[in-house]
């Protein structure tokens, strides 16, 4: 399979740091809404940050020491 398709089973340790990420990223986004008003920009800052999240929390699935061992690929 293509690198780019892998998918990475967490450890506890894995799973425990995208956990923290995904909170982090939730709390700038309730801190960023309200200086911002309901409107087009403020729904492209939640895209840009899920899209963000997202890439985060793959480069924290990518390190060895945070996948499940002996997963089947």
């Amino acid at each position: 399979m293509n690198k780019e398709f892998e998918v990475h089973k967490l450890n506890e340790s894995g799973f425990a740091k995208v956990t923290k990420l995904a909170q982090e990223f939730d709390d700038l986004l309730t801190n960023i809404a309200h200086w911002i008003p309901a409107s087009r920009e403020l729904s492209i800052v939640r895209t840009k940050l899920e899209e963000a999240c997202f890439f985060a929390k793959k480069g924290i699935a990518n390190v060895t020491e945070n996948q499940l061992q002996n997963q089947l690929q």
